[in-house]
């Protein structure tokens, strides 16, 4: 398998690597500080090593740095998250972040968001392989995947109850399908990658790959007015693109859908997440990827 380097190198310089204030902000915010705080301490950082005529500076000297514009237990937390950053970095492995969770969850904000901060390039959604595969397949020989996730009830028949989680299942079971294809060519060209949809549903994809870092999450909305609240926005962001009455005249079967696919989470462990606080949950997925990083880097090579 070919590997890439996948984040940039830490810029605290030696090595060869020039300090960058720039890149050092976005390292800072990469491990979830709030921007205006790791502009201030890159700023602070810059004044230092031009004041001592330096072009490179150590993590203990950042970390006293740190104290006197965030304070000991903002600092103490961030230079926790900069060594996890390096440890993602020295992994030099593949990263494969999911992002699962009902429709309105806020899934694709959140992938991107993440992505960014990652570096990471390709970001793909589970929706974007059921219309691919729409394509291929007729309605009449594949059925399901030409609903949407919370529509797709109408594909199957002969089901007493719970018909929306039922056709869901079916949808996802076809997708799920030309997702494991899309995650295996990653995996082979040593690529990373965020994928976000409706179908990765835990227990449903592989729960572990060789050479790569796997991070999967879910995303929920408790409350059920904040949920239906996101429709609103949706349709005002979306020039009517993506319909309101639609999204209101499925929303009990959408709150199913989320209902199950959490339930699916907690039975395989799989960190749900409540999206909320849009800011909050980048911050939750981030400490996700950087714990994962930190447990793979502490595992005895064979």
């Amino acid at each position: 398998m070919k590997h890439q380097r996948h984040t940039d190198p830490l810029p605290l310089g030696g090595d060869g690597i020039p300090y960058s204030k720039g890149l050092m902000a976005r390292t800072l915010i990469a491990t979830g500080m709030r921007a205006v705080r790791a502009y201030e301490l890159a700023r602070r950082i810059d004044v230092d090593l031009s004041e001592r005529g330096e072009e490179s500076i150590e993590l203990e000297r950042v970390h006293e740095l740190a104290v006197s514009v965030l304070g000991q237990e903002e600092s103490d937390e961030a230079m926790r998250r900069l060594r996890q950053y390096e440890d993602l970095r020295q992994l030099e492995l593949p990263i494969i972040v999911l992002v699962g969770g009902g429709t309105g969850t806020g899934k694709s904000t959140l992938a991107t968001e993440v992505a960014y901060r990652l570096g990471i390039s390709r970001v793909t959604s589970t929706d974007f392989v059921r219309q691919t595969m729409r394509a291929f397949f007729s309605k009449e020989f594949m059925p399901s995947v030409h609903y949407s996730s919370f529509e797709a009830g109408r594909a199957v028949t002969g089901i007493a109850t719970d018909q929306a989680v039922a056709g869901f299942l079916e949808q996802t079971r076809n997708v799920l399908v030309g997702v494991a294809a899309a995650m295996e060519r990653a995996l082979e060209e040593g690529w990373s990658m965020v994928l976000e949809g409706v179908h990765l549903v835990p227990g449903m994809l592989p729960s572990g790959v060789e050479d790569a870092l796997l991070v999967p999450c879910v995303l929920k909305v408790e409350d059920e007015q904040a949920h239906a609240g996101r429709f609103w926005v949706r349709d005002m962001g979306s020039d009517g693109k993506r319909p309101l009455d639609r999204y209101l005249e499925g929303f009990e079967d959408i709150r199913a859908i989320q209902s199950f696919i959490v339930e699916r989470a907690a039975q395989h462990d799989v960190p749900v997440i409540d999206s909320h606080d849009p800011d909050r949950s980048v911050v939750q997925i981030m400490e996700l990827v950087l714990a994962g990083a930190e447990r793979m880097r502490r595992v005895p090579a064979d």
